[in-house]
């Protein structure tokens, strides 16, 4: 607040100044002599959760339905066509080429004509993505509050992590109340609910990574969809949501110790392959739950996964606590090789704002040893999903990150092993895009794709894993 009063030796300073043939204004900042309380106004109530549910494996009867939500289906996939016939039409001349709808508006747009937004489903699509994202949201609030609840305050602070930092994760969990909130609105009265889970953790570094891996696929599985909503307006909220979990995800990597977001761009992937990666953590869900349409494909174990916890983390051998999100186990690290032990410049891995190895967690040419389950394990929700694939036997690895699908050759193929190289390949120059924690999808061909077609490889996948690339 700009106030008048001023003390005697500033009210005859500002005298001498109006001696001078102009006189100047002194602002002063006066204390606050009044304080207003304004009343709070009302807000939208909380959808009803848990902030820890009950968690282990499913131990209940088997499921009375089984396999993904399904109607007729029209044809075995959905063919490739050449672009829409206006695609090419608009002149890139940075001229107007059609009248303003009002001032400093320029022609064009969806949702511009001033209609009012309704922000609800427009169709099946829009229904089982939403619903796809809540799923992910009601996990995620579970799994930030069960970290806080399951070990101590000692276990927090042996892995670098403070009050402060805590209280970082129990507010991203506030924020999932908040985004689950949202997305039960959208659905309606079926939308799914709150489930129990199981979480391939033993200690706080592990669940750590595991909440930066299931935070980085959930963000891509929204942004793999997002665009393709038929309810735009719903797509602005999920925008303003899913940024949100953005900033998550970045922040669980400083928690880890690793640099906070080596991309340039963050990947958006299939439906089908979120799914895969959320549902086995899906102990059971309240009877009558919707259920989802989206494929769950089988299990992919990266042997030698890179391990952010090892000084070295690409000398590595089955160092994961399981498939799917590969989520580092730090059970065969000793003291000597642990980097959170060492105090150097570019080895440590304490949490901070950043950290830049100066050993990679992996490299092209890297050699990638993999292993993948068969379909038709029953999986997620009370083991009512099955595992399945259109694919016989996989041929290629295809890495998929940024704007980038890369596909290398499946080397030494047998059952249901093989290898293959880290490829060397930039988005554009300067960035390679082999970075971050990344998708790693085993296919049969290697059908080339584009961000907005990616889910065009469906047909052609058969397991799905994340990558500790940097």
């Amino acid at each position: 607040m700009v106030g008048f009063r001023a003390s005697a030796s500033a009210s005859s300073g500002a005298a001498l100044l109006c001696l001078v043939s102009r006189c100047l204004a002194i602002p002063v900042v006066s204390d606050a002599t009044t304080t207003f309380t304004p009343t709070a106004a009302s807000a939208p109530p909380q959808v009803s959760h848990t902030d820890v549910t009950s968690h282990g494996p499913y131990t209940g009867p088997p499921p009375t339905t089984t396999g993904a939500l399904s109607t007729d289906v029209l044809a075995p996939s959905i063919p490739a066509l050449p672009p829409g016939p206006n695609a090419y039409s608009y002149k890139r001349t940075g001229k107007l080429h059609a009248p303003e709808p009002a001032p400093y508006t320029p022609s064009g747009g969806d949702g511009t004509n001033g209609s009012a937004p309704v922000y609800r489903p427009l169709s099946d699509f829009d229904y089982e993505s939403i619903a796809l994202a809540l799923y992910q949201e009601w996990i995620e609030l579970d799994l930030f509050h069960w970290g806080l609840a399951t070990f101590s305050v000692e276990e927090f602070e042996k892995a670098g992590l403070t009050a402060e930092d805590r209280f970082l994760i129990e507010f991203m969990a506030d924020q999932e109340v908040g985004h689950a909130t949202l997305l039960t609105n959208i659905l309606g009265a079926h939308a799914p609910k709150q489930c129990t889970y199981n979480y391939p953790v033993s200690n706080v570094r592990e669940f750590i990574d595991f909440c930066q891996k299931l935070t980085r696929f959930g963000e891509s599985g929204v942004y793999g969809f997002l665009n393709h909503l038929n309810a735009h307006d719903v797509g602005q909220l999920l925008l303003q949501s899913i940024s949100t979990e953005a900033r998550q995800q970045m922040i669980f990597r400083q928690f880890e110790g690793l640099f906070p977001m080596p991309v340039w761009f963050e990947v958006g992937v299939p439906q089908s392959w979120a799914w895969s990666l959320l549902a086995p953590y899906i102990s059971s869900c309240p009877e009558n739950q919707t259920r989802l349409i989206w494929e769950n494909f089988p299990e992919v174990f990266i042997l030698n996964q890179p391990n952010p916890a090892r000084i070295d983390g690409s000398d590595v051998w089955n160092e994961t606590t399981g498939g799917y999100t590969n989520t580092l186990s730090t059970k065969d690290v000793s003291p000597e090789d642990d980097c959170l032990n060492s105090d150097e410049v570019g080895v440590n891995c304490s949490p901070g704002i950043t950290r830049n190895r100066s050993q990679p967690l992996s490299y092209p040419g890297r050699q990638v040893f993999l292993k993948w389950d068969d379909p038709g394990k029953p999986i997620g929700p009370n083991n009512s999903y099955i595992t399945s694939t259109p694919v016989k036997t996989p041929s290629f690895a295809a890495w998929v990150n940024q704007l980038n699908v890369t596909y290398t050759p499946l080397e030494d193929v047998s059952g249901n092993t093989a290898w293959t190289i880290q490829p060397n390949t930039s988005t554009y120059a300067g960035d390679p895009a082999v970075n971050g924690t990344m998708f790693l999808v085993l296919t049969d061909l290697d059908l080339y794709v584009t961000p907005f077609n990616i889910s065009q490889m469906n047909p052609h996948v058969y397991g799905v894993a994340l990558y500790q690339s940097g």
